[in-house]
């Protein structure tokens, strides 16, 4: 479990660095440069997140039950997973979902974390999916009060809410059916 929990600090730390200090962010931003800077950030969060899927891999093996999902629950779970792999799509594809919802990856972030507590009730799975879910809460209420840095995304076109939602569900249909099993060893339908 100390893997999974250092993995998660480390993450999510790294991606925490505008929430919490932004001018620290950009001063190392600019010492470094922004090669070395990206180089440094990437590293760390590759680092976080081999650790948390290690880590997760090994609580997996001695499993401690907080409370055990009623099978509607799941339903509901798959039902809020939906739209996820739509959001994350509609960040790099801008359109009205975008400027709808200002941060669709937020969004996006918050139903998985969401969908996977509701289903999942082992101590391991309320500490990866809660770790995610508060931080992308308390994300979405600092960018409130800070500047968004932009992000590389295709021109904003009419099509892309429409590549967005086909890719998205596409994704979201490989996933369920094949690869969530082929990944994670677990089945979701």
């Amino acid at each position: 479990m100390a893997t999974l929990i250092v993995g998660l600090v480390l993450f999510l730390g790294v991606h925490s660095l505008s929430i919490v200090n932004e001018p620290l962010r950009n001063r190392l931003h600019n010492s470094l440069g922004e090669g070395a800077f990206k180089g440094l950030y990437s590293l760390a969060a590759l680092v976080g997140l081999v650790l948390i899927v290690w880590g997760y891999g090994n609580a997996r093996l001695d499993p401690t039950v907080i409370y055990t999902s009623p099978g509607w629950l799941r339903h509901l779970a798959m039902f809020l997973l939906i739209p996820v792999f739509p959001l994350l799509l509609a960040t790099y594809f801008p359109g009205k979902i975008k400027a709808k919802l200002g941060h669709p990856m937020l969004v996006a972030v918050k139903l998985w974390a969401l969908a996977h507590i509701l289903a999942n009730g082992m101590l391991h799975d309320l500490l990866l999916f809660g770790s995610f879910l508060a931080w992308a809460v308390v994300d979405r209420i600092s960018l409130k009060r800070r500047t968004q840095r932009p992000i590389a995304t295709l021109p904003a076109s009419k099509a892309n809410d429409a590549i967005a939602v086909v890719g998205g569900l596409a994704v979201y249909a490989v996933l369920v059916m094949w690869a969530h099993q082929w990944l994670f060893g677990v089945a979701p339908v």
